[in-house]
């Protein structure tokens, strides 16, 4: 009897040759190991190395051969199929070749390649195709092939971190899965989430052979009802949201109107595919990782998923008269807020709405009355986050639990063993989340803080880097320094210098235009008299607001 995949042992390194009986003199040889797949073509004494890291390989396949040809052979090409039209050899309902006892080893990996322009560079699909005959009996080669799929998935499970640590506190009675949520906006953007989830994304998750679950939203509201209610602990792998910045937004205020939303935050990874018009957050995250995000974002997005790793985010409290929001990306009052909410009525154009809208407020430029406060940090706290950074795996679990431990309620949701949260009520929800460790608004703020009192005709504050996926907002911005990066423009700016403020805004220039203030805080308080508020690219009610940083309170899927 033969062995099962799962009774097979991986092993440190594999090598093996291949030869095309239509090239007697091609002798492909290759190597597994921990580093990835070194590929070497020897041909009439020529010799070509190539090597895949681990890192870009999403996944493996054994196949058995169908009625037509195949070949040995490794190249970057189109994915002209869907990876599930792709028969494995357990499925019998193919017309199987039994005269062709050979097994077919699949690999899926996605490379960094040069693009057209020498700058650019972007990710190619790579399939690594090795045919094993070596033996008598298709059973034989197939346990030979099935060897190198266990030692590379073996790799792959020790380089990247999507496993569960046994250290994790999870309620006695839930059932754990890795299978992704996968919430899906499908009138994001220009209203093509849905085909590009399924043209773009569905192929890399079956090539990784990972599972989800798709909710496609039906109402605003809807995502963040259903992760407030939902038993996400069978959803381990991690929350994926498939349209702009909008629809993450309502995830993050679901997991907080949670009463184990402290757990959840902790152990959950959350993701995006962009679809949106602004994708600030997507953009961000690959720029954190010098990924080639412009050439293909939603293919750079979907590898961060397929990969597991991930990094901390930043959140911001933000508090109103009327409700308490959780932010990831920004707030503004002004000029950009103005272009955000306006240009809605342009929504169909896609990205292309902010820049015309920008041009028809320069021209009819205005200014707002108010106030505005903040907290400011200095540059050698942000330094000393930054040291922080490198600390061991321990150190950030105590750093975590010191900013969970202002949370009153600890004790309330570490008691959590329910696992269906149908009964939650509105009302009940808002008494979750972290707490707030600044004065009420309606209170005095001490003198450590610095205001200023006047017209504005910008003030609009980041986390990230990057507003949009053309607005590198916040230069120096990390995604868990610690720090809201505040920009304030005052009235009296000439049309000039506003202008080369909005154009440099795509590469981080316009934080060299004298009059505009970028200043590292770590809260604010803005009070205005008119205008239009904005937390995210969504209005709030005009009137005071107040926010503050949530360091590290939630992990995104990244690839570093």
């Amino acid at each position: 009897m033969m062995e099962s995949v799962d009774e097979i042992t991986p092993s440190p390194t594999l090598e093996e040759s291949f030869y095309l009986i239509s090239k007697k003199n091609t002798i492909y040889r290759v190597k597994l190991s921990e580093k990835g797949i070194c590929l070497q073509k020897e041909c009439s004494g020529i010799i070509k190395t190539q090597t895949v890291l681990l890192e870009d390989i999403v996944g493996c396949r054994c196949m058995r051969s169908r009625r037509y040809q195949q070949k040995c052979k490794w190249r970057p090409r189109i994915n002209k199929k869907s990876p599930n039209q792709l028969e494995e050899e357990e499925n019998s309902s193919v017309l199987w070749d039994d005269s062709d006892i050979s097994v077919w080893f699949h690999i899926y990996a996605y490379i960094i390649k040069k693009g057209k322009v020498f700058t650019h560079k972007k990710r190619d699909r790579m399939v690594i195709t090795l045919r094993f005959r070596s033996y008598d009996r298709y059973e034989d080669n197939l346990k030979e092939a099935q060897k190198w799929k266990v030692t590379l998935k073996y790799l792959m499970s020790s380089l990247h971190t999507g496993t569960i640590p046994s250290c994790y506190f999870l309620p006695s009675d839930i059932k754990i899965d890795n299978k992704l949520l996968v919430i899906l906006n499908p009138k994001s953007g220009i209203g093509k989430a849905r085909e590009v989830f399924q043209s773009k994304v569905v192929p890399i998750l079956d090539e990784a052979e990972i599972s989800y679950y798709l909710h496609c939203t039906t109402h605003a509201h809807d995502a963040q009802s259903l992760v407030r209610k939902e038993n996400l602990w069978q959803y381990m792998g991690g929350i994926v949201v498939a349209g702009g910045d909008g629809i993450l937004f309502e995830v993050i205020n679901g997991l907080m109107e949670r009463p184990d939303w402290s757990t959840i935050c902790s152990q959950i990874k959350l993701g995006i595919i962009p679809c949106g018009s602004g994708n600030g957050l997507a953009k961000s995250i690959a720029h954190a990782n010098n990924e080639p995000y412009d050439q293909n974002p939603v293919l750079v997005s979907a590898l961060n998923i397929v990969h597991g790793n991930c990094t901390q985010l930043d959140l911001v409290r933000v508090e109103t008269k009327n409700q308490v929001l959780f932010s990831f990306l920004s707030i503004g009052w002004g000029l950009i807020s103005d272009v955000d909410i306006e240009s809605e009525r342009l929504r169909g154009i896609g990205s292309q709405r902010f820049t015309i809208w920008s041009v028809a407020k320069l021209i009819g430029l205005r200014s707002y009355r108010g106030r505005v406060s903040y907290l400011p940090i200095a540059m050698d706290q942000l330094i000393i986050h930054e040291d922080l950074d490198a600390r061991s795996i321990a150190s950030e679990d105590e750093r975590r639990d010191s900013f969970y431990s202002v949370v009153s309620r600890k004790s309330t949701y570490l008691s959590v063993t329910s696992s269906s949260y149908e009964s939650l009520s509105e009302e009940a929800a808002k008494t979750f989340g972290p707490t707030s460790g600044l004065p009420p608004l309606n209170q005095s703020l001490p003198p450590s803080w610095t205001s200023i009192e006047g017209h504005f005709v910008l003030v609009h504050a980041s986390y990230p880097t990057h507003l949009m996926t053309d607005c590198y907002f916040a230069p120096s911005a990390k995604l868990d320094d610690g720090c809201i990066w505040l920009c304030i423009i005052r009235a009296g700016i000439s049309r000039p210098h506003l202008m080369q403020f909005l154009v440099g805004l795509s590469n981080g220039s316009h934080v060299k235009v004298p009059e505009a203030e970028m200043i590292p805080v770590s809260a604010l308080r803005i009070e205005p008299e008119a205008g239009q508020l904005t937390v995210d690219g969504e209005a709030v009610d005009l009137g005071p607001l107040q926010a503050e940083i949530l360091p590290s309170a939630v992990k995104v899927f990244a690839r570093g």
